[in-house]
């Protein structure tokens, strides 16, 4: 349902779809439609295949939960895009200048995904709407980007390019249980505050497969045992889904879906920051004012825990190591001169002694 979920979204003015579930039908005359395909780009319901109304299948209707004032354009799922944020009932790209890795934990939380993968002006286009003329202030723990501060922007003006690409890791809410390995055993979906069983049809449960496993970053299917005795709620998706959020979920029961996914450690990512405002985009990439002190941060998948990262720099053969916090992990730097000059490279190291 996630496509037709996204074209309600949509038609309301609403940003991304976050969360949907079911609820009975109130009993009050009224019938219901079923919404058998959308793309999600339609401009009208009509446009979709529909029967109704009157018919629905157990009576049931959908609740749909939408981002208030953010939505991510562009990417290629429900957890990348350019970011835009709705002023006076339009939507406004949003300046990198004015954005920074808290303001991405916060947009990430706020469409139901997960943590920030990638943070990159233009990465997503720039929009043909107006430019958002203020710079959040969020501290990252807020639920919502409406509840972070914002602050008039220093510089009115916004550099072609630079309409900020944010790119999250895909929520958490996909287990592999009792297979012995995070990526082994039959697939639960976390669904209306409890994990849920799901199953599929024969020919539908390679393509749930490989979602799954992409989802976990567990790379690719090894193999898909026959199904077991549970029964779980049915799900049906193409292959080239980013999450099982994107595939088509049915209410009826099917055998419960076991899968094997090849078990490989996806690259961490890195962030350059800086507390004193010295860092800048140059042709070949963030460029750093000397004398102003810098932060780098290493993270990973929520799905990996423990471990440390190391820091490698290529620019003196140096190497730091800090443990993983929160599957993430920050190093300090002073003041910045020529002997911090190089490539910056996080390694994640996952491994446990016994």
């Amino acid at each position: 349902m996630m496509r037709e979920i996204k074209f309600v979204c949509r038609k309301l003015d609403c940003g991304n779809p976050v969360s949907e579930s079911r609820g009975p039908l109130i009993e009050d005359g009224r019938g219901g439609v079923r919404l058998l395909s959308c793309s999600g780009d339609e401009s009208s319901i009509r446009q979709c295949d529909i029967i109704g109304p009157g018919f629905c299948d157990g009576k049931y209707y959908h609740h749909v939960t939408c981002s208030e004032s953010v939505r991510l354009v562009g990417g290629a799922g429900l957890c990348s895009g350019r970011v835009e944020v709705k002023s006076n009932q339009s939507w406004a790209s949003v300046c990198e200048a004015d954005f920074d890795r808290q303001d991405a934990e916060v947009v990430c939380r706020d469409v139901g995904c997960g943590a920030p993968a990638a943070l990159q002006g233009g990465l997503y286009g720039e929009g043909e709407g107006q430019t958002w003329d203020k710079e959040f202030q969020c501290k990252g723990k807020e639920s919502l980007l409406l509840d972070c501060d914002t602050s008039d922007r220093e510089n009115n003006t916004c550099l072609p390019g630079n309409a900020v690409g944010l790119t999250c890791s895909e929520p958490d809410d996909v287990r592999l249980v009792g297979g012995g390995s995070r990526c082994a055993g039959g697939v639960e979906w976390y669904d209306q505050g409890e994990w849920r069983i799901v199953g599929a049809e024969d020919w539908d449960q390679r393509d749930v497969a490989a979602v799954v496993c992409r989802q976990l970053g567990c790379v690719s299917t090894v193999s898909v045992p026959p199904g077991n005795t549970t029964r779980g709620f049915r799900v049906s998706c193409s292959g080239s889904e980013s999450s099982l959020r994107g595939c088509r979920r049915m209410y009826d029961l099917r055998p419960g879906l076991t899968v094997i996914c090849s078990d490989l450690l996806v690259q961490p990512d890195i962030f350059l920051t800086d507390p004193m405002g010295g860092v800048f985009r140059g042709h070949q990439g963030p460029e750093m004012f000397r004398g102003y002190n810098f932060t780098i941060t290493c993270s990973t998948q929520p799905q990996y825990p423990g471990g440390s990262f190391l820091l490698k720099f290529t620019g003196s053969n140096r190497t730091q190591t800090q443990p993983a916090v929160n599957h993430s992990a920050v190093f300090l730097f002073p003041a910045a001169d020529d002997s911090h000059q190089g490539n910056y490279r996080c390694v994640y190291d996952n491994c446990f002694l016994s």
